[in-house]
């Protein structure tokens, strides 16, 4: 599953959980998917950050340095 689907389906639980005729046990049981998919997401959003690095050529040549996005702006 990827991070948009992950979002997406953890809003539309969030959606359904704000009803007041949901039943206990639904209601349970979509809180444990979307416990899981918050999990999952922040796994996710992890591994992308560790992948996004930069390449900078300083003295010693080239070296790998962690994005910063204050870097950017």
């Amino acid at each position: 599953m990827k991070l948009e689907e992950c979002m997406n389906r953890i809003e539309e639980i969030a959606k359904l959980l704000e009803r007041a005729d949901i039943p206990l046990e639904e209601a349970i049981a979509l809180y444990e998917e979307a416990s899981g998919l918050i999990k999952k997401a922040g796994t996710m959003l992890d591994e992308a950050e560790q992948k996004v690095m930069l390449l900078t050529k300083g003295e010693s040549g080239f070296a790998v340095v962690p994005f910063s996005a204050e870097e950017t702006e």
